[in-house]
Order: structure tokens, then sequence, then C-alpha cells
């Protein structure tokens, strides 16, 4: 399938918790920034992901790709910006950055994120109702 148009901007606080004993991020919290961005960016394509919980249909992520580029600091407002380059039957990629105004580029991502059936722990057809939602906004 074509990649799709819509691409999502997020922005968030660098907290002391994100960061180690010198102020920086400690670089697996980038993977809980994208997360958060990915979950937003669902939901304004109006997929709530607990309606699809409920019906034991999650989506986790099979593989990642990140390049560290730079670091970010405590108090940095983050700019996490997501698009869908990949959209198949069972699975969507998503190509991600974060960055800041003043430093630019900080970090990039390319993550496959898999549909599953939770009660057979298998992979199984992304819903035509997610599947619409997110041709929609394209």
């Amino acid at each position: 399938m074509p990649m799709l148009e819509y691409t999502d901007t997020h922005q968030l606080r660098v907290y002391y918790e994100d960061t180690d004993a010198g102020g920086i991020v400690y670089y697996a919290n980038y993977l809980k920034f994208f997360e958060r961005a990915r979950t937003e960016y669902l939901r304004k394509c109006g997929i709530n992901q607990s309606e699809f919980l409920e019906q034991n249909i999650g989506f986790v992520v099979r593989k990642i790709e990140m390049d560290n580029l730079a670091s970010a600091k405590l108090d940095d407002l983050l700019i996490v910006t997501s698009k869908i380059c990949q959209l198949k039957g069972a699975s969507l990629v998503f190509e991600q950055q974060i960055s800041t105004e003043s430093q630019g580029l900080l970090c990039t991502a390319k993550v496959r994120i898999a549909c599953v059936n939770l009660a057979l722990a298998k992979p199984c057809a992304i819903p035509e109702i997610i599947l619409g939602a997110l041709k929609r906004v394209s």
C-alpha cells in the first residue's frame, strides 16, 4: 500500500525522571516518547486503543531501528513527528523523529507494529475500522 500522507506532531517536556545524573535523557526513554506519539497519532485518527483491547486486539512493536543523533536535556520541549510509511494487512511501519527548535533533529526511528489477537497471542489482520480511519486522514 502507498505511504499515508498524514503526519502528526506531538510535543512533550523532558522531566527529571527522564534523565540520568547529568541531566541527559536516558536513551530508552526515547522509546517511551515515540510510543506516546504513536498513541496520540492513532487517537487523532479516531482510534482508541482501549476499545480494541476489550476485543482482544492489540498493537505490539515487532521491530525498531533507532538512531540517536544528539542528546535531549532536562526541561527541553521535544517535538515528536510520526508518519505511517507502510500499511499492510497485519502490520504498519511508523517513521518517527524527535527534535527541538534549538537543537534540531535528535533521534529517528522506524518502528514496525504488528496487530495481534491477544487471546491467541498470534498476529491477525488489522480490523477494517482501523484501516478505514487511517486512510481517511490521509
